[in-house]
């Protein structure tokens, strides 16, 4: 089994996710315009008439607590019937989506502690608050769920379905954030391009090891 879509051209496109990531982190670290448009946006947001408790439920699904269960279930279930079918490394993909989750904090961390961005009115006053974790935690654990799940559905119709209905989850959860006043516009966006730039390493190491399958000498 293997994880698709895989990108016609992996290097462009992990380049321009890098690339993104980099023009988005270094105006939030260094200020300016974009940073202030970003805290405007952001405050505008946080006032705005959506219901505060939706808001709150759509920003909880990018818990831990919610997000990594849900990518274990896929991992367990998707292991499982590999395993079954007899495929070749059905472990793979499992192992891959659990490392690839494993590296959102080894990264998210860092990185939060280098840029030190204050949050928005209302939380702690500190630092910490670029890249969003919790927008990384849920593009990653769903993300990876939804590409583990594609190779075992038949129709392009819900392979479309699941993708957007990861996609609108997602948006869903960055909105909350920010509309909760727990980060700013920018904190989300740039999680999301790092989160993309870790699903196609998953992809690609899937891809490639899958391909690599042993060839059985013909029978007498």
């Amino acid at each position: 089994m293997s994880a698709s879509p895989v990108p016609r051209r992996p290097a462009l496109s992990l380049c321009l996710c890098a690339l993104l990531f980099a023009l988005l982190t270094w105006p939030v670290a260094a200020g300016g315009p974009l940073r202030r448009a970003d805290e405007r946006a952001g405050r505008a947001l946080a006032d705005s008439h959506f219901p505060g408790r939706a808001a709150e439920f759509l920003a909880d699904l990018g818990n831990v607590t919610v997000a990594v269960p849900v990518l274990l279930a896929v991992l367990a279930y998707t292991a499982w019937r590999g395993r079954r079918a007899g495929t070749f490394r059905w472990w793979l993909s499992a192992a891959a989506a659990a490392v690839t989750m494993a590296a959102v904090p080894a990264l998210v961390a860092p990185l939060k502690a280098v840029i030190d961005r204050p949050g928005p009115p209302g939380t702690d006053g500190h630092g910490g608050y670029f890249p969003s974790g919790h927008t990384a935690t849920a593009a990653v654990a769903y993300g990876a769920a939804v590409l583990l799940l594609l190779p075992l559905l038949r129709g392009a119709y819900g392979r479309r379905e699941l993708v957007i209905g990861c996609v609108l989850l997602n948006v869903g959860v960055g909105f909350g954030l920010v509309r909760r006043g727990y980060h700013w516009p920018l904190d989300v966006v740039a999680s999301w391009c790092l989160s993309a730039l870790l699903l196609q390493v998953m992809v690609l190491v899937i891809s490639r090891s899958t391909r690599r399958s042993p060839v059985r000498a013909p029978s007498s």
